[in-house]
This record gives C-alpha cells, sequence and structure tokens, in this order.
C-alpha cells in the first residue's frame, strides 16, 4: 500500500469510519522498523535446500467486500461537571456499499426520541428518550461513580440498530469533537464554504472560551459569515458545534458537522504527507481523539477502504422537527422521507431511493 493510500485511510478511517487510521499507520510503521532491523542484524549462515516459493498471503481485510455499516459518535468531555455522564451529541453513520467504492454519510438527531432498550449490565431497565442518552445509560456502573464507555458505546449500537432495522453495525468509534481541533491544525487548517451566518455560543472572537454565568454565556462572540472561509482548528470546531440560533437548530448543525468531516478528508488526501515525520504528528492527533470498537483490527478496514475517495461519498440530510406532550419538549422525530431513508439503508437500495428523492442529498 502506498504511502498516500496510507494517508487517505488514516483520515477516512478516523474521521469518517473511525477505524483504520492509527491501527494502520502504527502497522506500517512497526513493520518498516522491524524491517530495517533484522535486516542489518547478524546471523548464523546455513546452508538449506530451495523450496518452492509460496503464494504471498492475502492482505489482512482481502475478504471485507461490503456492503457494511459504521458508526461515529462524537462525544462532549464535560468531564468537570459533576455527575458526568457521555452524552452522544452527533451521531454520525457512514453505509458503504458493496465493492466498496461509493459510500453515504448521514446524521440522526441527537434529540431523536427513540425506544432504548434495557440493558443489564448498566441496571437500565429502558425506555422512550434521547438517542444521545443510550450511551449515558449504558456506561452506568451499578453502585459507582466511574463509566464503563465501551458499555455505553455497545447500548447506543443496539438502539440505533432497533430504531434503523440496520441489523449490524460492523464497527465505529466514539470521538472526542474537542481533539480534532489538533488534527485540524497539523493539517494546516482546512477550507470551507460557509452556508449561513453563525454565532459562537463559546468562544470569543480570538478563540479563548466565552464566560459562562447560571446557564449562559457573556461576551463578544466569534461569528462565521457566509462565503469560503479558512478556518483553524478551534473555528472548524466552534463552527460544527454550534445549533442555538441556527433557523433549523440541530438539523443545521449536523449539516455543518458532515462538511466539516469532508474538508478534513479533502484537506489531507491534498497533502503530501510521505514524510513520515509530518504522517506520525498527523496519527498522534487522531490517537487522541478517539477510542475505536469492532471485532475486525483496523488495519482491516484500512485496506478494505482504500479505493473510497471524497468524491464518492454522497451526504444525506435527514429532517424531521419537535415532538412534546403539551407544551414540554420530549425530542425529535424524523419525518416520513427520512425514516424511508433508513428503509433503504437496511434494505439496499439507497440509489433508487436518493433518486427518488434527490433534495436530501447534500450539495458542495
Amino acid at each position: 500500500m502506498r504511502i498516500s493510500k496510507i494517508t487517505w485511510v488514516v483520515v477516512i478511517g478516523v474521521v469518517v469510519a473511525a477505524l483504520a487510521g492509527v491501527g494502520v499507520a502504527v502497522a506500517v510503521s512497526k513493520r518498516s522498523s522491524s524491517t530495517d532491523a533484522s535486516s542489518s542484524a547478524s546471523a548464523p549462515v546455513t546452508e538449506s535446500v530451495p523450496s518452492p516459493a509460496a503464494s504471498p498471503a492475502p492482505s489482512p481485510g482481502a475478504d471485507l467486500t461490503g456492503p457494511f455499516d459504521l458508526l461515529i459518535a462524537g462525544v462532549d468531555t464535560r468531564v468537570s461537571v459533576p455527575d458526568w455522564e457521555p452524552h452522544s451529541d452527533a451521531i454520525m453513520l457512514l453505509h458503504v456499499d458493496a465493492g466498496l467504492k461509493s459510500a453515504y454519510l448521514y446524521s440522526l438527531p441527537r434529540d431523536l426520541r427513540v425506544q432504548i432498550p434495557a440493558y443489564k449490565k448498566s441496571g437500565f431497565p429502558g425506555g422512550k428518550r434521547k438517542i444521545t442518552e443510550a450511551m449515558a445509560f449504558g456506561s452506568r456502573i451499578p453502585g459507582k461513580s466511574t463509566k464503563n464507555i465501551p458499555n455505553g458505546y455497545e447500548l447506543l449500537t443496539k438502539t440505533i440498530s432497533n430504531y434503523t432495522g440496520i441489523k449490524t453495525i460492523q464497527a465505529g468509534a466514539i470521538l472526542n469533537f474537542g481533539g480534532l481541533d489538533q488534527l485540524v491544525d497539523e493539517l494546516g487548517g482546512i477550507d470551507m464554504t460557509i452556508d449561513q451566518k453563525v454565532k459562537s455560543r463559546h468562544r470569543t472572537p480570538d478563540g479563548k472560551l466565552r464566560k459562562l454565568t447560571g446557564h449562559d454565556y457573556i461576551g463578544p462572540q466569534a461569528v462565521y459569515l457566509p462565503g469560503k472561509r479558512h478556518l483553524t482548528g478551534w473555528q472548524a470546531i466552534d463552527y460544527a458545534r454550534q445549533r442555538y440560533g441556527l433557523p433549523n437548530g440541530d438539523y443545521d448543525r449536523q449539516r455543518h458537522q458532515r462538511q466539516m468531516v469532508e474538508a478534513i478528508l479533502d484537506k489531507a488526501l491534498g497533502q503530501d504527507l510521505s514524510d513520515s515525520a509530518k504522517l506520525q504528528t498527523v496519527i498522534t492527533a487522531l490517537g487522541k481523539s478517539l477510542v475505536t470498537f469492532g471485532g475486525r483490527q483496523p488495519i482491516e478496514y484500512a485496506y478494505a477502504l482504500r479505493d473510497l475517495t471524497p468524491a464518492n461519498i454522497t451526504s444525506v440530510q435527514l429532517d424531521g422537527g419537535g415532538v412534546g406532550s403539551g407544551s414540554g419538549y420530549l425530542g425529535e422525530q424524523l419525518n416520513s422521507e427520512a425514516r424511508g431513508f433508513l428503509t433503504a439503508v437496511a434494505k439496499g437500495t439507497i440509489p433508487a431511493y436518493l433518486k427518488a428523492h434527490p433534495k436530501m442529498v447534500n450539495k458542495g
């Protein structure tokens, strides 16, 4: 696998599929260093009878032909808050078609009201709640204040599978979006087309955190104006975090998060990261940002996704609206068009469905 391919797989694996990158990069690094060491080491010379050349073993992951579904959950990091529990504030799924050369990236609203199944490991009895809470309920350890993040991820995937009809989520990751700013900075920033005016709730124009008083922030705000913009790490993450004050709230934020993912992929693919030192800084930044899950080794997905490019990833918008009881807000529900898309994902009929519903595809 060429180093440019490794770089591409590193980024798409972590940021989208959240699997391929660190594992393959470390494996390549170890392989190259161990090969150099073994070639220079002295060893006794013995005569041997030549044997027929053995067929090369297939690359790990060569048997992965798709289709499969991968999950990335962006988790808040408010560990300083008393009784903090991890919530999946961003939920993105990547459906990769058979042949592994095309894929669809879409988001589920964080406040989507779903049936979260009972989970014995944490003592959660089950109930209809916001999907962002699934990870929190699953991560609880009865009688302890510590949290079990893998269990939280497991309950989240069970909840998503039950809601969408997707039988198996093959692999995924919990990603700290706060750590992604390091990745963006290592790439030299990213270029994005801002599609609407966005005021930051969290940052001042110079990137400092705004002062929190009670339940709101005060002070000058960073503002992102429509047009083509070059964003640094903190700006990209801050822009993608905002939902308050936007016409469509979290639905606009979901779109901006997918735009950020695509911008990161485009920037990484356009860079020459053949310099091992530069590549290592990117890997290090990625490694601080995520925890990966799945039954296969990361290097297997790295190999499987080697031909998947940003141009072949279709971003899909799932819309919905709020639901409540009386004047109380209970969460979100997807509209019939969005639910139909999820059915198409489960049935493997996405191209035909999007052809009949072209407005669901995000352009640009």
